[in-house]
């Protein structure tokens, strides 16, 4: 084995530049030379404070405390997502991360809730989940009894990004700063260097692209296309804003809809994320700016901050001896927090394919097409917020109502309208559960349902129905408050 290490060039920092960088150091350091270059004058879009429980696996597998990464990044815990005015005006709907009562290998559980329910019993569907219940209680702990809870995080994003750079710093990662002011190439189209402004040249053998909606590699240089998404998500702009907290944090995110886009609300332990998602076809800057200001809680603590992109991905993440990782790859809106989740996939297929040598066509040939797979699914459920609307109080909702949807997303809202079947992909990223709490949420009701669920007699259901729906609100009954928690947990260090 040869000691010479592949050297690795990060262009970009931010989250998924560090993200990237303390992943490889930390699984792959003893085999690589890594360098990540970065300017303090280049802000970094630094909003994406909303996580999915994927992200606690992966902070395992790189080594990441979760009491240290907390405190550092004002953390709070996040049970699911509260959907406000999205099927008509004044409808609200929970998709939790938790599993809701208790599947059969024939039928899933809301499926014999619909025969319960059918039979004149069984309640709300939400009251066999103890992830939702514990959330619309503002009460959490990571477990209850033998129950393991799933959760996820809200954090500030900037915070997080300085707490990875300290770590992957100590693990022996470089850091260059300086702007990137030219990308050279070898005769085969294979990026050779970095050269800085100050004239210092970086070399590698292979780069990852992390210079966001620049993608100066990905793009610029390698001349990767653009798959644009915008005819199936019309929103193009975004503004965002922090607040002081004027209540104790709850453990979910808020989206809420308005007549031309929607808005989110993230508590961290001392302060709030907020902004407002919108399609400047439908909505002007100064509009949105009003709509957003005027729906706070507390006293902004920052100015409005504009950012504008264009759904979609890039044609091939991979390409030569470069990975687009981040918002260089592509962007899906974050109503369902999926942006820092996909930096994680691409680094977890990154590891598992590293090309330390040899021909690699057949490897990045693979890694695109599970990369394209799994956009396309979080692309769909996106969607299925929009399209399943039933407002027609202005353009924006007519269109989304109206519009034409990818097929794969008709032939699944189909299925459960018609027969209550929903199911999980191979690489698709949103459980069961997930499809379900939407679809149901937004508005479709299966016309009918499995019948294994019927295989029960009436009296043995109704009494499995109510040991579930019990056992729910007896462990939610037990569980601290969010905030009393976090206090003893996780207390922020600073802002």
């Amino acid at each position: 084995m040869t000691d010479s290490k592949t050297k690795v060039v990060i262009a970009g920092g931010g989250t998924s530049g560090w993200l990237s960088a303390y992943s490889l150091v930390s699984r792959l350091g003893s085999l690589l030379d890594i360098t990540l270059v970065e300017s303090d004058q280049i802000g970094t879009i630094g909003v994406g404070e909303a996580t999915i429980p994927t992200i606690r696996a992966y902070h395992q597998l790189i080594g990441i405390d979760e009491q240290e990464f907390m405190s550092a990044t004002q953390a709070t815990f996040k049970l699911g997502i509260q959907f406000e005015n999205w099927g008509q005006a004044e409808d609200s709907y929970f998709h939790s991360f938790g599993e809701i009562g208790q599947r059969s290998w024939m039928a899933e559980f809301h499926e014999f809730w619909m025969e319960a329910k059918a039979q004149g019993f069984g309640g709300s569907l939400e009251d066999y989940c103890l992830e939702l219940k514990a959330a619309k209680a503002n009460k959490f702990a990571k477990q209850t009894g033998k129950k393991n809870i799933n959760y996820a995080y809200h954090f500030n994003a900037t915070a997080y990004a300085t707490f990875l750079r300290t770590k992957s710093e100590m693990a022996g990662v470089k850091r260059e700063e300086g702007f990137i002011e030219q990308i050279s190439k070898d005769e085969t189209g294979n990026i050779t260097s970095l050269t800085l402004g100050n004239g210092k040249e970086i070399t590698g053998d292979f780069f990852i692209d992390c210079t966001g909606f620049r993608a100066l590699l990905i793009g610029e240089s390698l001349d990767v296309g653009y798959q644009d998404w915008s005819h199936y998500l019309a929103a193009d702009s975004a503004i965002a804003v922090q607040t002081k907290a004027v209540e104790e944090p709850i453990p979910y995110t808020k989206a809420m809809a308005h007549s031309a886009g929607w808005q989110w609300r993230i508590p961290l332990q001392n302060r709030v994320g907020n902004g407002i998602v919108y399609s400047s076809k439908f909505l002007s800057d100064d509009d949105a700016r009003t709509t957003l200001m005027g729906n706070l809680t507390g006293e902004p603590i920052s100015e409005p901050r504009q950012l504008r992109f264009t759904t979609g991905r890039r044609e091939k993440a991979w390409h030569k001896n470069c990975v687009a990782v981040g918002l260089s790859s592509g962007f899906l809106e974050p109503l369902e927090s999926t942006s820092i989740h996909l930096v994680t996939t691409a680094l977890l297929r990154l590891m598992k394919m590293f090309p330390f040598g040899g021909n690699t066509v057949l490897l990045a040939k693979q890694y695109n097409h599970e990369v394209k797979l799994e956009a396309e699914t979080i692309r769909d459920f996106i969607i299925l917020h929009y399209h399943l609307t039933e407002r027609d109080d202005s353009p924006f909702w007519d269109h989304y109502r109206s519009m034409e949807i990818p097929e794969s997303l008709a032939h699944r809202m189909a299925i459960f309208k018609e027969n209550g079947y929903a199911w999980l992909d191979d690489i698709g990223l949103f459980r069961v559960d997930s499809w379900v709490q939407v679809m149901m949420g937004q508005g479709i009701m299966p016309e009918q349902h499995h019948k294994g669920s019927c295989v029960l007699p009436t009296e043995g259901l109704k009494e499995q129905m109510t040991v579930l729906r019990n056992r729910v609100a007896n462990a939610v009954a037990q569980l601290p408050q969010h905030s009393d928690f976090i206090k003893k947990y996780c207390p922020a260090k600073s802002d």
